[in-house]
């Protein structure tokens, strides 16, 4: 399957069960309140128009660019650097430095974190003991109750199953961003042992959170959900949080319960996501400092890719009414009156906020997957993301070059492989799984 039939198959199903339960009328109507909101942001900022992002189909005659020959020269802006101009050199200093990257995304690209969000309450409302090939496990499945007390008009719940080996007393969990697949489609593992049971036989639980249980993906539901509860079904403010940031608040949400857990070792968990799950994966690590580790498959624009590099998918995609949804309203203006070099953070910044903590950075083989992520631009955000490795003491990533499809750059604490398939991180499970075992194996 070619890029862009891929990419529009998954649209539709990280979007939920969108083919299988929503009628054309109920996804006309989703459309018309998309682009309704998206209007309303553009006049917010002032906006009557923006530049139309390229397109994913490599016929199309406004094709995005996948030829290397054609990347423009561009400056990233400085990762330890003050805004005054100020030089980073100890991790003391990189602590300030960070308040700065963190002020900067939340302004421009994720929006921020409301002062007041309501609590959640966990409970159990299935568990069952099962065996997944030869390994015995107990099943929970969970929900996140939000209180919604100061807006009983949206109910918000957050839908989890978290699947834990029974023969170890506290176990390290692998946190996934996962989705509901639609009536009887089920796509079988393409690996001969699937991910759950390479992790069954290390000793490691798993967990599958399902994002659109608590934030919808799509502008329609801004107006629900965490963020429509918090906004009390008003519409967003232009550094308000988007669907990204909201849907790493529910993977904190998680990991409070994890905390909570007899079962569960809470400081050796970590995150997984592909996609926009893999830009939500990579958000929560950089907000969330106890996450032990991250698995970052195929985040591309958004997430993992420098967005200054006009090779793939570019801001005037992630700004139009599709997607801009994930991102806090300021964002679309970059898309519009200013343009990607006006952006004061890179992609770069956002691996940076991990460090030193290790991060595997997952791509699929362009030739299969497409350049739509571009695969070399994610290799180059954590390049330049390792200099804040380098103040801990730590490695980031081990080569300097981009490597070849196949190769494990596997010696630092920031890690990047590209597999031999396509839109997927399941050739590379193996690899996380090796990168992570001492790690975790050695640390209380």
């Amino acid at each position: 399957m070619r890029q862009r039939s891929l990419i529009t198959l998954m649209l539709f199903v990280f979007s939920g069960t969108l083919t299988a339960q929503f009628s054309q009328h109920a996804l006309d109507s989703i459309n018309r309140l998309n682009t309704a909101d998206h209007k309303l942001m553009m006049d917010k900022l002032g906006i009557e128009s923006l530049r139309p992002g390229p397109s994913g189909d490599p016929n199309a005659p406004n094709a995005a660019n996948s030829d290397e020959s054609k990347v423009r020269s561009f400056e990233l802006p400085e990762l330890l650097n003050f805004n005054n101009g100020t030089t980073v050199s100890s991790v003391s200093q990189w602590e300030e430095r960070r308040l700065e990257i963190y002020e900067a995304f939340d302004t421009e690209v994720y929006g921020r974190f409301p002062e007041k969000i309501p609590e959640v309450h966990w409970k159990v409302i299935a568990e069952k003991d099962s065996v997944i090939s030869q390994y015995p496990v107990v099943v929970q499945k969970l929900l996140g109750v939000v209180d919604n007390t100061s807006y009983p008009n949206i109910k918000v719940c957050i839908e989890m199953t978290l699947t834990l080996p029974t023969d170890y007393k506290k176990v390290p969990v692998i946190l996934k961003f996962d989705w509901q697949f639609p009536a009887g489609f089920n796509p079988a593992s393409q690996q001969k042992i699937p991910w759950q049971e390479q992790l069954l036989a290390e000793g490691f639980g798993y967990a599958s959170l399902i994002p659109t249980s608590y934030q919808a993906d799509n502008g329609a539901g801004l107006s629900s959900g965490i963020i429509g509860l918090v906004n009390k079904g008003e519409p967003r403010k232009l550094e308000d949080w988007g669907t990204l940031k909201a849907w790493a608040w529910g993977a904190s949400r998680a990991l409070d319960y994890f905390k909570s857990h007899p079962r569960v070792n809470e400081k050796k968990v970590a995150i997984e996501g592909l996609s926009r799950y893999g830009k939500a994966a990579m958000v929560t690590m950089a907000y969330d400092k106890r996450f032990a580790a991250g698995f970052i498959g195929s985040a591309g624009a958004g997430g993992t890719k420098i967005l200054r590099r006009n090779f793939g998918e570019q801001v005037e995609n992630l700004a139009s009414s599709f997607e801009y949804h994930w991102f806090a309203p300021n964002f679309i203006k970059y898309a519009g009156p200013l343009t990607v070099d006006d952006l004061p953070v890179d992609a770069h910044h956002l691996i940076a906020l991990t460090a030193p903590r290790p991060v595997f950075i997952s791509a699929g083989d362009p030739s299969v997957e497409g350049n739509w992520v571009d695969a070399k631009g994610m290799f180059l955000a954590s390049l330049h993301a390792s200099e804040a490795y380098k103040l801990y003491a730590e490695k980031g990533l081990s080569a300097l070059q981009y490597p070849e499809v196949g190769e494990f750059l596997s010696q630092g604490k920031l890690v990047f492989r590209i597999h031999e398939g396509g839109h997927t991180v399941e050739p590379n499970w193996q690899y996380f799984i090796s990168f992570i075992k001492p790690i975790f194996k050695s640390s209380k």
